[in-house]
C-alpha cells in the first residue's frame, strides 16, 4: 500500500503560500471549515456555510512556463466571424495550463486537474504521475496533422492511469477534455481540481457552482466568464478560495468534500479572489475506468458562456475532433498542412522525417492572434510563470515584438504560407510610432519595442533592428511576388520610407519613460534589449533595411531618398570595425568583435551595464553570437578573416563559465552538436547557486545565469552553409553533414510535445527543484515562436542551398 504522500498548498502553488500557513489555519478555523457538518444540522445552518470564507486565498502565481504543448482551431482568413474559435491552452507537467480566451494573451485558466485519493495518499495529478504526450491524428510516417493531443499520466506507484485528449471546438469559444481515468491496484477516487484566472488575473475573482458544472467571472461588471461542464455529473462540489477553503484540506482528510461551498460571494459582486472548483466523482475499483468529457465555455456573459459550453457538449466528442482536424466538409490543420506547399521538399533535409518541422508550422500559426489578424506573438506562456505573481495582468510573452515577428513572418513564407506573411506584414502598420501613437510626440517611422496584440503599447525602447526588419520583410515579400509593385509603391509611402528616415537621421523619442535623441547606428536597445550602443546585430539589420528601402525608393520613383539610403547602409558598413572591433581585446590578442560598444570605442576599457543581476564588465570581454547576422543577410563574406577571428572565441571551452558562449550536447544519434548562450556575463536564467528560477527573489541576484538558447544552433547552421556556398554549390556530403548536426541538434532540443524552448539546461550550477537535464527546455519559455522560426529557415536554407535570409547588398 502507498504511504501518505505529504503534499502541502505551498507545493501546488508555489513558495508564497509558506508565509500564508498561520494566517490560513485561522482562516479556516474562524471559517467553520475545521470540521464537517453533521446529519442533525438544520436547513438555514447548512446555507449559512455555502458561502465560502477565506477571501481572497493564496497569492495568484501563473504556471510553469515549460510547456509540453499548444492548441487552438485552425481558422483561415476570411471565415464568417460567427464561426471563429477564439480559445488557445497549453500544457505543461501533465495538466492543462493557461487557457485564453478572446485576445491571445487573455488567460482565463491557470491549472486543471485531477486529484486522486487512495489508502492513504492524496496525488496532485501535476506532481505525482509521470507524464508523456503524443499527438491524437499523424499521418503514416508519424508526422503530426493538428494540435490535439493525448496526454497520459501514470502514477509514479502504479496505483491508477489518467489519459486525456485535448483540444477546442473550432465551432465555438470552448475547449474539451475526453478523460480516462483507471484504477489499477486499489479503490481511488478522483476529483477535478480548477484555478481560474479570469481576464488575465488570478486576483478579484469569483466563482459558484451551477447546474453540471461551475462558473467563474470577475466581480467587475465587464468581465469574461468561464463555464465548466461536465458530461459525468459530480458526486459533490465545492467552490472556494485557494489555500484556505478550495477543498484540498477535506480531500486530505476525509476523502470526500464536505463543506461543499456553492459560492465565493453571497452577492456575486464582493469577496473576490484567488478562486478554485473542486468536483467530486464516484470512486472506481480496481481494473475499472471512469470516462467522462469536460467542457470550458467562454463568453462576455453568463447565459452564453453555459449555453456555449453545453453546445460543445452535446456535439459529441468523436465529430467535434473531425472537425477540428479538418475532415469532410470541415477546415481544419489537416487543410492548413495541405496548403504549405513548400513542405514537401523540405521534409528530406530533416533527420526525424519531418516531424518536428509540421509541429512546427502549426506552432506558429497557433500563435497569431484571430482578432487582429497577422499579430504573432512571441510565446505562449509567462517566463518562469510557476513563481511570477497573477495579482496584476501580464502579457508575459504573449505579445508582439517586431523582431521575433520577422522571424515568424520569413519562417512562413518558407514554408509556402505567403497569405499569413503579407497578413502579417500589413498589421505591423499599427505598431509603428508616429501620430497616431497614444502619448508619443518626436520623430516617427520606428516601431515600438513590446505590444499588445491590439496595438496598446507595453515597452517603449527604441530599437534599430525592430525598424529595419520591417522593411527587410516588405523587399522579401515584394521580390517574392506577395505584394504587388502598385502595393510596395503604398507601403512605401505609408509605412517604409518614415522607417529608412528614421535609419538614417534617427531623430527625438518622447514616450511614457522614454525621452532620447536617436543617432543611428548606435541604438538605444540592442536585440536582447538591455543595452545602448554600437552592437554587431542591429547594424547588420540596419545596413539591410537600408539597402532594402533602396531598392524599393528607387522602384517607387524616389531616386533622391534612395540614394541617400545607399549612402548612409555604406557609412556604416564602411564603419563596422572602427566602431564594433577591438584591436585591443583582453581576450586576444587577434581583432575580434564585441558584444557591444557603448560608445563606438571598442579599444577602449568602456564597461557595459549592470543588467539581470550581473555586473558590468569591460566591452572586451564580453561575446555574442549577433556579428553572425552580418554574415547571414550578406553584409559580410563568411570568409572574413575579424568574423572567424571571433567565432574562435565564441567556440573555446577555455574561458570561465561566466564568459563562455559555446557548449557541446548529445544527439538523438548520439553524436554532438554545438548551443550557444546569449552572451558572456548573461543573467536571464536560474540562480546557479540556489536554482531559484529567474527574478524569484528578485531581479538582482548576481549568481543568475542565463543558459543555452537553441535557435543560435540555427544561426551557427546558417553560417556554416554560407561558408560552405561561399565558394561552391553545397554538395550531398556537405548538405548531409549540415542536417546531422545543425538540423539534428535542435530536434534534439524539442521535447516530447515537438515544442522547442526559449532556453536549454547547460549543465552549470544548481539544476534546480526541477531537476533539469543537459540540454532540456528549462521554465523560461516554451515553445518560443523564434527558435521554431529558425529551426523552419535552417530546413529551408539547407534544401535550397542559399541562406534564407539573405539580401543583396550594395557594393
Amino acid at each position: 500500500m502507498k504511504q501518505t504522500k505529504n503534499v502541502s498548498h505551498g507545493a501546488l502553488f508555489g513558495p508564497s503560500l509558506a508565509a500564508l500557513s498561520l494566517a490560513v489555519a485561522a482562516a479556516l478555523t474562524l471559517g467553520g471549515c475545521e470540521q464537517a457538518p453533521d446529519q442533525t444540522q438544520t436547513q438555514s445552518e447548512q446555507s449559512a456555510i455555502k458561502v465560502a470564507p477565506g477571501a481572497p486565498g493564496a497569492a495568484p502565481t501563473w504556471a510553469f512556463a515549460g510547456k509540453t504543448g499548444i492548441g487552438t482551431s485552425y481558422e483561415p482568413y476570411g471565415a464568417a466571424p460567427k464561426s471563429i474559435s477564439k480559445v488557445w491552452f497549453s500544457i505543461a507537467n501533465g495538466v492543462l495550463t493557461e487557457t485564453m480566451y478572446g485576445l491571445i494573451h487573455n488567460a482565463q485558466l491557470k491549472e486543471l486537474q485531477f486529484v486522486i485519493k487512495g489508502q492513504g495518499f492524496t496525488d496532485l495529478e501535476s506532481q505525482d504521475t509521470d507524464s508523456s504526450i503524443s499527438y491524437l491524428d499523424t499521418d503514416a510516417e508519424g508526422r503530426p496533422q493538428s494540435l490535439a493531443y493525448r496526454v497520459v499520466n501514470l502514477d509514479k506507484d502504479g496505483a491508477y492511469r489518467i489519459e486525456k485528449h485535448i483540444f477546442t471546438d473550432p465551432d465555438r469559444n470552448s475547449l474539451i477534455m475526453r478523460t480516462h481515468i483507471s484504477a489499477l491496484t486499489e479503490e481511488i477516487t478522483p476529483f477535478l481540481y480548477a484555478n481560474p484566472h479570469i481576464d488575465n488575473s488570478g486576483n478579484g475573482d469569483l466563482a459558484r457552482v451551477v447546474d453540471g458544472g461551475f462558473m467563474a467571472r470577475k466581480t467587475a461588471q465587464e468581465s469574461s466568464v468561464m463555464t465548466l461542464k461536465s458530461s459525468l455529473p459530480f458526486a459533490a462540489q465545492q467552490v472556494g478560495f485557494v489555500g484556505s477553503s478550495d477543498g484540498l484540506d477535506e480531500i486530505r482528510q476525509y476523502g470526500e468534500l464536505k463543506n461543499r461551498f456553492q459560492t465565493t460571494s453571497a452577492d456575486g459582486s464582493q469577496n473576490g479572489g484567488n478562486v478554485a472548483m473542486t468536483g467530486q466523482y464516484p470512486s472506481i475499483k480496481p481494473g475499472e475506468t471512469l470516462t467522462l468529457d469536460l467542457v470550458l465555455g467562454f463568453a462576455d456573459d453568463e447565459q452564453s458562456s453555459s449555453a456555449t459550453a453545453a453546445a460543445t457538449l452535446a456535439q459529441g466528442y468523436d465529430q467535434l475532433l473531425a472537425n477540428f482536424k479538418g475532415e469532410g466538409a470541415a477546415i481544419g490543420w489537416q487543410d492548413y498542412l495541405a496548403s504549405l506547399q513548400g513542405l514537401p521538399a523540405m521534409v528530406a533535409n530533416t533527420a526525424d522525417n519531418g516531424k518536428l518541422l509540421t509541429a512546427s508550422a502549426m506552432v506558429l500559426k497557433a500563435q497569431e492572434d484571430k482578432t487582429h489578424a497577422g499579430a504573432l506573438i512571441a510565446s505562449l506562456s509567462n517566463p518562469w510563470g510557476d513563481t511570477v505573481s497573477a495579482v496584476q495582468p501580464s502579457t508575459g510573452y504573449k505579445a508582439v515584438w517586431p523582431r521575433d515577428f520577422y522571424q515568424c513572418a520569413m519562417a512562413f513564407m518558407a514554408m509556402g504560407d505567403t497569405a499569413t506573411a503579407k497578413v502579417a506584414f500589413e498589421y505591423l502598420k499599427q505598431v509603428q510610432a508616429g501620430a497616431d501613437t497614444p502619448g508619443y510626440q518626436g520623430t516617427p517611422g520606428w516601431f515600438l519595442q513590446k505590444t499588445h496584440v491590439d496595438g496598446q503599447t507595453e515597452w517603449v525602447g527604441v530599437q534599430l533592428d525592430q525598424t529595419a526588419m520591417p522593411i527587410m520583410l516588405g523587399w522579401k515579400l515584394w521580390q517574392a511576388g506577395v505584394l504587388s509593385d502598385d502595393e510596395i509603391r503604398s507601403w512605401y509611402s505609408d509605412m517604409l520610407k518614415s522607417a529608412a528616415d528614421f535609419l538614417v537621421t534617427g531623430g527625438e523619442v518622447n514616450i511614457d519613460w522614454n525621452h532620447i535623441n536617436i543617432v543611428p547606428p548606435k541604438t538605444q536597445q540592442e536585440r536582447w534589449e538591455e543595452q545602448a550602443g554600437f552592437s554587431p546585430s542591429t547594424t547588420a539589420a540596419v545596413i539591410t533595411g537600408l539597402n532594402a528601402a533602396a531598392a524599393i525608393a528607387e522602384f517607387a520613383g524616389d531616386k533622391t531618398s534612395a540614394q541617400r539610403y545607399s549612402k548612409a547602409a555604406q557609412g556604416y558598413r564602411d564603419n563596422l570595425e572602427h566602431t564594433m572591433v577591438t584591436r585591443k581585446g583582453t581576450l586576444s590578442d587577434k581583432p575580434y568583435y564585441v558584444r557591444l560598444s557603448p560608445n563606438g570605442q571598442p579599444d577602449a576599457a568602456d564597461k557595459l551595464a549592470d543588467n539581470n543581476g550581473r555586473p558590468g564588465l569591460d566591452q572586451r570581454q564580453i561575446l555574442d553570437g549577433g556579428f553572425l547576422e552580418l554574415v547571414r543577410y550578406g553584409v559580410t563574406p563568411a570568409s572574413d578573416p575579424v568574423v572567424n577571428n571571433t567565432l574562435a572565441l565564441v567556440d573555446s571551452n577555455t574561458l570561465e563559465d561566466n564568459l563562455r558562449i559555446r557548449y557541446e550536447f548529445t544527439a538523438k544519434d548520439g553524436s554532438s552538436f554545438p548551443g550557444f548562450r546569449r552572451y558572456g556575463n548573461d543573467g536571464y536564467g536560474e540562480d546557479t547557486q540556489s536554482g531559484a528560477n529567474y527574478a524569484e527573489s528578485g531581479s538582482n541576484s548576481a549568481n543568475q545565469r542565463g543558459r543555452v538558447w537553441p535557435f543560435f544552433t540555427g544561426e551557427r547552421g546558417h553560417f556554416e552553409l554560407a561558408a560552405l556556398t561561399e565558394q561552391a554549390q553545397l554538395s550531398a556530403q556537405d548538405r548531409a553533414a549540415l542536417v546531422s548536426t545543425y538540423v539534428q541538434g535542435m530536434e534534439s532540443f524539442a521535447n516530447e510535445g515537438l515544442m522547442l524552448p526559449e532556453q536549454v539546461w547547460d549543465g552549470v550550477g544548481n539544476s534546480t527543484r526541477f531537476q533539469y537535464k543537459t540540454g532540456q527546455g528549462t521554465n523560461s519559455a516554451t515553445p518560443l515562436a523564434w527558435t521554431h522560426a529558425e529551426y523552419v529557415k535552417l530546413v529551408r536554407s539547407i534544401t535550397d542551398g542559399a541562406v534564407w535570409d539573405k539580401y543583396p547588398q550594395q557594393p
